[in-house]
Parts: C-alpha cells; sequence; structure tokens
C-alpha cells in the first residue's frame, strides 16, 4: 500500500526542484531575476518586480516558495521583503519588519520556516520567516556580531550561518548551527579558510556547502557540511574564484553557485551535484552582477 500523506505536509527531504537569484548590483541597481530549472539551467533574465537593490539574502519557506528580503540601494538600508510564488513570480514588496540591513545571510529551518540573519551594520539579530512567509520582529543576536557572512540548510531541518566580517575587517569562519525550531547556537570554532561575501547552499538532500568568496583576494574553494551540522576543511576551488555571488538549491539534491564579482560583474555559474562535487564554469546568462540573492521553490 502507498503511505497516506496529509495534504499540509512539507516533505523536505525532497527539497525543491527550481531555483531563483534576484536583485543585485550593476551600474546600479536591478530587480531582475532569472529562475533555475530543475536541470541547472538559467533562464533570461525575467522583468524586476520591486524595489531595485543589492546586499540583500533569500531563503526558502512553506515547503515550496521562497522570499527575498532586507539589502541596500544608494546606501539606504532597507528591511522590505519581496515573497515568491511556487511557480517563481515575484511578488511587489511588503513593508519591512525588523533592523534594516545589507550583507546578511538567510536559510530555512524546521521544513517549512525561514530566518534571516546577521548584516551590516553588524549585528546578530535573526528574523524569522513563518511557513506563510510573514518576517517576525528582531530575536536578540547569538554569536558574533558580522556582516556578509552565508547561510544553508542541513539534517532536512535544520541551519547554519558561517563565515563572514566582523569588526568591519577581520575575516572570520566561525559558525552558528539553527535548530529545527530557529534558534541559533552560540559559536562554532571556524573551520576552512576565513572569508566573507560567500555562499551557501544544500545539496544531496541534507548536507549543505559553502564556496567561493573573499580572502585576502576572491577565492574558489569550498567547504562542505555534513548531516549533522559539522564543516570540513576547505576543499579546492573549481571555477573562477570570485566574491559577492549567490547559491541555491536545484533538483531536490543539488546546487548552483551563480554571479558575482571577479574584477568586475560576472554571470558564470558553477553546477554542485548530488554528492557535493562542484563543476567548472558556464557561460553566464543574464545581466552580470554582484550581490544577489537566491533560493529554491516549486
Amino acid at each position: 500500500m502507498f503511505p497516506i500523506i496529509p495534504a499540509n505536509s512539507v516533505a523536505a527531504s525532497a527539497g525543491n526542484s527550481e531555483g531563483i537569484f534576484g536583485f543585485g548590483g550593476t551600474a546600479g541597481w536591478t530587480a531582475v531575476t532569472s529562475l533555475v530549472s530543475n536541470a541547472g539551467v538559467i533562464s533570461s533574465d525575467v522583468a524586476g518586480v520591486g524595489t531595485a537593490r543589492e546586499a540583500l539574502a533569500a531563503c526558502e519557506y512553506g515547503g515550496d516558495k521562497g522570499i527575498f528580503g532586507y539589502g541596500t540601494i544608494a546606501g539606504v538600508d532597507k528591511s522590505i521583503t519581496n515573497l515568491v510564488s511556487n511557480t517563481g513570480v515575484v511578488a511587489t514588496d511588503t513593508a519591512g519588519v525588523g533592523t534594516a540591513r545589507r550583507y546578511s545571510a538567510a536559510c530555512g529551518y524546521g521544513e517549512d520556516k525561514g530566518i534571516f540573519g546577521y548584516g551590516y551594520p553588524e549585528t546578530a539579530v535573526t528574523n524569522l520567516v513563518s511557513n506563510a512567509g510573514v518576517v517576525a520582529t528582531d530575536t536578540a543576536g547569538v554569536g558574533t556580531t558580522r556582516q556578509a557572512p552565508a547561510a544553508c540548510e542541513y539534517g532536512d531541518d535544520k541551519g547554519i550561518f558561517g563565515f563572514g566580517l566582523s569588526g568591519g575587517s577581520t575575516r572570520i569562519a566561525i559558525t552558528n548551527l539553527v535548530s529545527n525550531a530557529g534558534v541559533v547556537a552560540t559559536d562554532t570554532a571556524g573551520v576552512g579558510t576565513t572569508r566573507a561575501f560567500i555562499a551557501a547552499c544544500g545539496y544531496g538532500e541534507d548536507k549543505g556547502i559553502f564556496g567561493y568568496g573573499l580572502s585576502a583576494s576572491n577565492v574558489s574553494m569550498t567547504n562542505l557540511v555534513s548531516n549533522a551540522g559539522v564543516v570540513s576543511s576547505d576543499v579546492t576551488g573549481v571555477g573562477t574564484a570570485r566574491r559577492s555571488l549567490a547559491a541555491t538549491q536545484y533538483d531536490g539534491d543539488k546546487g548552483i553557485f551563480g554571479y558575482g564579482t571577479i574584477s568586475g560583474d560576472t554571470a558564470i555559474s558553477n553546477l554542485v551535484s548530488n554528492a557535493g562535487v562542484v563543476a567548472s564554469d558556464v557561460a553566464g546568462v543574464g545581466i552580470a552582477r554582484r550581490y544577489v540573492g537566491a533560493c529554491s521553490f516549486n
């Protein structure tokens, strides 16, 4: 007999099959988005909806939807959000909740919820996202205040924030685990090369990967996250070293890094297999841009 699955249940381990990159900095700022198919192919640009901005974050919620939030435009930090439907359609601005900031990170937790955390002005505050896409007021920060970290899911229903800049210029590799109730844990000693302006996403249904970023210079190494939230030592980089990029899962168990800055902005991408292996560069599609956000849906 087939198992009976309640209509409102969320099969977290199956992941989402598509992804979306959105917003970012170009010669100015943009709100364009680019969809990622279940084969990891990035589409041409989709006209932007909502306030154009850069240095924002994004995560999944509700099992099959996403949310972009926070960011900056012309030096003015924002807390506005934009919901993403389960067909990849971005909604108009939702009034901001919580501390306006840039260079934050976000990930899913609890199978159908999300969390935004950290950012500039340097803080450790977090904001939970309900399974209906509603952002909560600030939760007091836990761990080292920092900007430009990354975050991803692991273990089906948990999350992890890692790396970033603290004190304005000190690159760190510390991590903070997020429970399946959205509670952020104290610092875990860093593993791997200290860096900031990196990206992270899930892969393999219950694992995660941090990659690329800025150390003394742009780098391309990655660090895998086990299904217990343990970060591995550096894995030799594949593809073009760059910073200020984003990443998302796709096809349920794979990932993709995309966009960012080399010496100038780029739109290249790198696929991640369900074993956490990063592939060589794929030619860029759409507007080359930096400080983008990305999440999965559907």
